[in-house]
């Protein structure tokens, strides 16, 4: 399986580094994560709670992060047991790049393999379920950027030309002594 995507963050390039790295704001905005203890450095013991199609499990698995270029990048490795559900494995590569002050694009590309039940049930089943949980985190870890560090500043929207009608009614006002509206 394979998931490859972009996200836009609120927060400056610093922030979003300070955030992928803050456990407690990751346990928070990760799908049915019930804990995540730090074992070492850089590494994480991970209970994770999902549901693949009909098969729901609790998953106990590690985490580890590799290759650090902060604040731009890392590799994550991860593995689970889900009992008789099955396992999983596999790694994701995250960059950050900073689009502005307050703007940051993450992008990532996961790669990972499973087995036991959770195989079984199709390959098309396990892709949807990942990206229902990749949505679901990021809708999470958004609200929780905003809350930490304040929405971002609403840009303007550009104002809209005006087209023939809009200047003829503002011709013929200007005409009758009404300027514009």
């Amino acid at each position: 399986m394979q998931l490859t995507s972009s996200q836009t963050l609120p927060v400056s390039q610093q922030q979003a580094w300070e955030a992928l790295n803050d456990v407690t704001l990751l346990q928070a905005s990760i799908p049915g994560c019930e804990s995540m203890t730090a074992s070492g450095d850089n590494q994480y013991e991970v209970v994770i709670t999902a549901a693949v199609g009909p098969v729901k499990a609790r998953f106990k698995g590690r985490l580890q992060l590799e290759n650090l270029q902060p604040p731009e990048s890392y590799t994550l490795r991860f593995e689970g047991q889900g009992g008789a559900a099955g396992h999983g494995k596999g790694h994701a590569d995250v960059r950050l790049q900073a689009e502005g002050a307050r703007t940051t694009v993450l992008h990532y590309s996961a790669h990972a393999s499973v087995g036991g039940k959770i195989a079984q049930i199709g390959s098309r089943l396990v892709d949807m379920a990942a990206q229902k949980m990749a949505t679901e985190f990021f809708t999470a870890f958004q609200a929780a950027l905003q809350e930490r560090y304040g929405a971002a500043p609403a840009v303007p929207a550009p104002a809209a030309p005006a087209g023939a009608w809009a200047r003829f009614v503002a011709w013929i006002r200007s005409l009758f002594g009404r300027g514009r509206p």
